[in-house]
Formats: C-alpha cells, structure tokens, sequence
C-alpha cells in the first residue's frame, strides 16, 4: 500500500476530480482536504505510524486552497480558535 500512494504521489500534479465536489467552486474540497490532512496527521501520529499517507491531502488541498487561507487556519489552530472538528 506505501507503494502505491509513493507512486501517486510522484505522478500529481494538481488535484484530481473528486465527485464530491462536481462543481466549478473547489472552497468546500479545499476545506475538506485541509481538514483531512490534520486528522490523518494526528491518528497516525497518536499510533506512531509513519505520516507519509497524508501527503496526498496535503498536495491537494496546497494545490486548491488560496495560501492566505492556510496560513489564516494555521495561525486559527495555534491560537486554539480553529472553527474546524481535527
């Protein structure tokens, strides 16, 4: 299985199509996509597994979500007024 997300991740260039989300407005994948990425991050840090898995959303939601966004979420989770379930 690592292979396999270690050969998606060396063929992404942007984000795929996630039938999710059909519409031309990506706001909810990106959100989705961060939010994912920081739930991953934290369960398999909690099982002291190796995060690698959750570079696909990380990849994903950088190549869909405005910088400004991420950056004002970061500064939102290190404050602890994150509005988001992680």
């Amino acid at each position: 299985m690592a292979e396999d997300i270690q050969a998606k991740l060396e063929k992404y260039r942007t984000a795929p199509f996630d039938a999710r989300f059909p519409n031309q407005n990506q706001t909810r994948n990106c959100w989705s996509n961060y939010l994912d990425y920081h739930r991953c991050q934290k369960v398999l840090d909690a099982k002291g597994v190796d995060n690698a898995p959750c570079e696909w959303y990380r990849r994903v939601y950088k190549s869909l979500c405005p910088m400004s966004w991420v950056q004002k979420w970061d500064d939102q989770r290190a404050e602890g007024t994150f509005p988001g379930r992680i």
